[in-house]
């Protein structure tokens, strides 16, 4: 009685959510068995995700899909977003392998970061919560949430909610919620021990969580402490056959055989053993200037293997750098220690203190690939040209080489997050209830990227000269001069970080030949760079909730409320070495220090209204409403609401559906983040093989592009930046926030039904549609973007057209600008449906547990402006239409045996626009990746109550990826795990 009177008034977004009717039934420990028939989980009166106000379980409007601790233990995962993704909501989510290598963009500071994406709308608008607060992110200038901060061990579920999270919580969940719901208080002592290794050998994951707990003063205190170790080994792509072996490494390529293009022949084919075309690991060397190489570097002739011309610079077989293991690793190397306190007692009814702290430390290393030169200048009377070719040197040479000898490029990421909440709630009276918290976040991170190249050290050093006795010196020691001219070519830089002249410190770095270079050399020529950064979070909020049955009640009972206010302020500040800052590196442009902040001060409230309850036809009926004003010190006023209703005509069928409007404030990157500049690849859609695979307007567009520039009819036949050496290079521009942006809006509207029939115990249905239009919404282009854009509009006079620079002489693309902007729209429908069963299966044989998940994407839709075209994503890589999780448990006795299956349907590998525009592109088996199918198994065993052992394979059959990637299923392969859980009770 004591907790159920504690519960029912219960206000604090910290108290215990439930699961709704549709969370999946599985076998729990003792103390918490959960069953679809429970009169108690029916009926308890608690507070939900997705309001304030404390009510039961069914008459819950929101749809919330909820992964218990004991899925996420079963799944054998230590990184707890991997087991998350398997939910059809967060399939777009930041996982181990989008955390790694090239997929992560080293240099940014994402490696080892997890991050949700609810709905594939963007981490950015998925708002994370912990025990129903926010929590502060794990990205600076941005509100995402790194998920790696939460220990696993502390969860006791995760709550799914799609939409209406704004009116309750604030901005940044315009796709929804996602509530990590801790355990509370916990008594005894619990220990977690795991290891695992892929059949491969490597990849080892370890998992270490301890938890003690003790309540005091007569129960009327808790307080409990957990620490958690975990460590995942990275695995680089050339661990696997068929990533890291050239002739196993295959690509859907443009067809050498189908040129001009035959409409019945497939223009694109399966095809392995291709490389960088006229590069090499070990230099290739063009001695005569006609842009051809005649030799590589270690002095042989060079075979330039089959060129595939409209491939974006690729050949088969030759000398040429192999694809095979050029892009890192598959999953980083991660480590982190998370310590947690948490902390209540209740003085009395009217006075509970509760309190939380943690502590992360986080470190992560990954590499991705390596640097290179690109058409790099060697004079004439370079010491190593003419020490390796002799009478073979006509004069200036060039030379293409990827620098894996030099070491690949790499980022360590080390974090510290640190959050506390401390806060007060009590009983005002028997109908009334008021909580008064504050919480502070902060996470700083240190951010070091190896083998950076210094660009005036680096051309200075390879400008190597005899010194008159046979010795090499760099030019620049002999007389001050010797650095490319960067007008002359694509590198190049005047002396800034060191004095020329004899004494400048300047080795000879040798480019010809694969590890010929001396490590003095690289080691002058190259430097790690550091970043910094530090995010805050301070939020201070107070509620009063209850009902109104002091003065009436209606046929179903009180009308429940929520009141309240709260104040958020968030800070984030990111610091660049000085080399950054002057541009110094030879891969990436300038960086300035950025730093900004924002503060709001809410308002909100929050109603509900039970019409009937337990009457004729209608066992419930009850609607509710919620609002929020809030005003920012960054873009001014926003108003959230929503409205929501519950129908039960009888116990077993309820229907419920939600109608609302979020909003989300734009992040601190996006309105102050410095202009910084960067190289990147554009493929630039007029190219001819791209002209045809954009909209309908691309191919006009085009023509009137070039033809403005001045370019005659002959040239823009010619037209070909694919195959130009000086045009197939990383291209400079600029991107940076904006000040201007304003808030973007979603509609969202739900509809589901929940049923239970009476006639089938055990049975949990659920069914819920969802629809969601982002207005406004805060967009910004990639480079390549830019440019697709530019020509796929109805018209060239347009925003992308502005920030996309071509040179008039040729064409091609020479500059690109970047910035947020509230231009796009995004549209995404469809449901989720549950099914739940559990099913005695006879004297002895125990009993099964079923929990099906069923996603279905109706649309996906993006217009990158007011009035543009309508972009699908449905069906493209991590958007699949249909998607299904299925877990069964088989418990007999002290053992159980687990099951799980995830699936989901093909997707494409080119988009529909590319279809429409070449319906010859490919075989048409090859239009679409492979559906992922993935089986996990798992084997408990429970001794005295007190210890379980436990052991599982992920990806039993150890499927493979799509054609040399990491998906739809990971490249890290078959996983085998083993731990040990001692449960020792009160030993306090």
């Amino acid at each position: 009685m004591k907790i159920q009177s504690r519960l029912k008034g219960a206000a604090a977004p910290l108290a215990l959510s439930i699961m709704l009717v549709a969370q999946p039934v599985l076998a729990q420990d003792d103390d918490s068995v959960a069953t679809v028939d429970s009169a108690e989980d029916t009926d308890a009166v608690i507070i939900v995700t997705g309001s304030r106000i404390a009510r039961s379980q069914l008459n819950e409007p929101n749809p919330v899909v909820a992964v218990t601790a004991e899925q996420i233990e079963r799944s054998g995962d230590v990184n707890v977003v991997d087991t998350l993704i398997r939910n059809p909501a967060l399939l777009g989510s930041v996982g181990s392998a989008d955390s790694a290598g090239s997929n992560t963009g080293v240099g940014l500071g994402y490696t080892g970061v997890n991050l949700l994406d609810l709905r594939n709308l963007g981490a950015n608008r998925t708002l994370v919560l912990v025990n129903g607060k926010r929590h502060v992110a794990g990205v600076p200038e941005s509100a995402a949430v790194d998920i790696s901060s939460i220990p696993q061990d502390l969860i006791e579920r995760v709550d799914v909610l799609t939409g209406g999270a704004s009116a309750v919580y604030g901005a940044d969940g315009v796709s929804g919620v996602v509530n990590f719901v801790l355990k509370r208080d916990f008594e005894g002592l619990n220990i977690r021990a795991q290891t695992g290794w892929t059949t491969e050998g490597d990849g080892n994951q370890t998992l270490v969580s301890v938890t003690a707990g003790k309540n005091f003063a007569d129960d009327r205190g808790n307080i409990a402490v957990a620490y958690e170790y975990a460590r995942q080994e990275r695995v680089d792509t050339r661990a696997r056959s068929y990533l890291g072996d050239n002739s196993r490494f295959y690509g859907i390529i443009r067809d050498p055989n189908d040129f001009p293009d035959d409409p019945n022949v497939p223009d694109r084919i399966p095809i392995a053993n291709t490389g960088w075309s006229d590069s090499s690991v070990d230099g290739a060397v063009d001695l005569d200037f006609d842009g051809i190489p005649d030799y590589t570097g270690s002095g042989k002739v060079y075979d330039r293997g089959l060129i595939l011309p409209s491939s974006g610079g690729l050949a088969i077989g030759g000398d040429n750098t192999p694809r095979a293991g050029y892009y890192g690793d598959i999953v980083p190397q991660t480590e982190r220690h998370v310590g947690n306190v948490l902390l209540s007692y209740e003085v009395s009814p009217a006075l509970r203190f509760f309190a939380e702290g943690k502590y992360m430390k986080a470190k992560a290393y990954s590499i991705s690939q390596p640097s290179f030169d690109f058409y790099t200048l060697l004079q004439g009377d370079n010491y190593f040209l003419n020490d390796r070719f002799g009478d073979l040197v006509q004069g200036d040479a060039l030379v293409s080489r990827d620098n894996f000898d030099f070491g690949q490029r790499g980022e360590y990421n080390d974090r510290e997050t640190w959050r506390g909440v401390i806060g007060f709630e009590g009983e005002i009276s028997d109908h009334a209830r008021y909580e008064i918290s504050y919480v502070y976040g902060e996470t700083s991170a240190d951010v070091t990227n190896t083998h950076a190249r210094i660009a005036d050290r680096y051309y200075a050093a390879i400008d190597a000269v005899d010194d008159g006795t046979g010795k090499a010196v760099c030019r620049i020691d002999i007389d001050g001069s010797g650095i490319v001219d960067p007008t002359e070519w694509n590198y190049g830089a005047a002396p800034e970080t060191f004095t020329p002249g004899a004494g400048s410190g300047c080795v000879p770095l040798n480019l010809l030949g694969y590890g010929v270079a001396s490590q003095a050399a690289i080691d002058w020529a190259t430097r790690d760079s550091l970043s910094s950064s530090k995010v805050t979070q301070n939020v201070v909020s107070a509620s009063i909730s209850g009902d109104f049955g002091k003065f009436f009640e209606l046929p179903g009972g009180p009308i429940g409320f929520a009141i309240g206010a709260e104040y958020r302020k968030e800070t984030s500040e990111a610091t660049y070495d000085e080399y950054y800052h002057n541009g110094w590196y030879a891969d990436s442009a300038q960086f300035a220090d950025s730093s900004g902040k924002f503060d709001v001060s809410e308002i909100f409230g929050e109603l509900n209204v039970p019409i009937f309850d337990g009457a004729p036809m209608a066992e419930t009926l009850s609607f509710g409403a919620a609002v929020r004003l809030s005003d920012y010190s960054s873009i001014g006023s926003t108003t959230a609401w929503k409205f929501d209703g519950v129908y039960a005509p009888i116990p077993d069928i309820r229907f419920r559906g939600t109608y609302s409007e979020s909003v989300r404030a734009p992040n601190i990157g996006e309105l102050y983040g410095a202009q910084a500049g960067g190289y990147l690849f554009i493929d630039d859609p007029c190219d001819p093989t791209n002209v045809a695979e954009g909209t309908q307007y691309r191919a006009a567009n085009c023509q009137a592009l070039l033809s403005g520039l001045g370019l005659t009819p002959d040239e823009i036949a010619a037209f070909s930046p694919a195959t130009d050496a000086e045009a197939n290079t990383s291209i400079l521009g600029f991107s940076g926030g904006n000040p201007n942006l304003k808030a973007e809006t979603a509609k969202t509207w739900t509809a589901g039904v929940v049923l239970r029939p009476s006639f089938i115990p055990r049975l949990a249905v659920s069914f819920d549609w969802y629809n969601i239009k982002i207005e406004n919404a805060i967009n910004t282009a990639t480079a390549q973007d830019l440019a697709e854009l530019c020509v796929d509009q109805p018209s060239l006079d347009n925003q992308f057209c502005t920030n996309i620079d071509r040179d008039p002489d040729s064409g091609f693309v020479v500059g690109w600008r970047s910035g947020p902007q509230n231009v796009a729209k995004f549209e995404t429908a469809g449901f989720d449906a549950q099914v739940n069963y559990s099913l005695p299966v006879g004297d002895g044989l125990g009993t099964l547990y079923s929990n099906l998940t069923i996603g279905y994407l109706d649309k996906l839709n993006y217009f990158a402006s007011i009035g543009a075209d309508l972009d699908s994503d449905l069906g493209e890589a991590y958007k699949p239409r249909w998607t299904a999780a299925w877990d069964l448990n088989w418990e007999i006795g002290n053992v159980t045996a687990s099951y799980s299956l995830t699936w989901w349907d093909k997707t494409r590998r080119y988009t529909t626009e590319q279809l429409a525009g070449n319906p010859d592109i490919s075989d048409p088996k090859y239009f679409f990746y492979k559906s992922r199918v993935e089986h996990d198994i798992r084997v408990s065993a429970d001794f005295a109550d007190k210890f379980t052992v436990y052991g599982g394979i992920n990806n039993l059959f150890n499927a493979k990826p799509d054609f040399s990637l990491s998906y739809p299923v990971s490249a890290y392969g078959r996983y085998a795990y083993i731990g040990v859980k001692a449960k020792l009770g009160d030993i306090f």
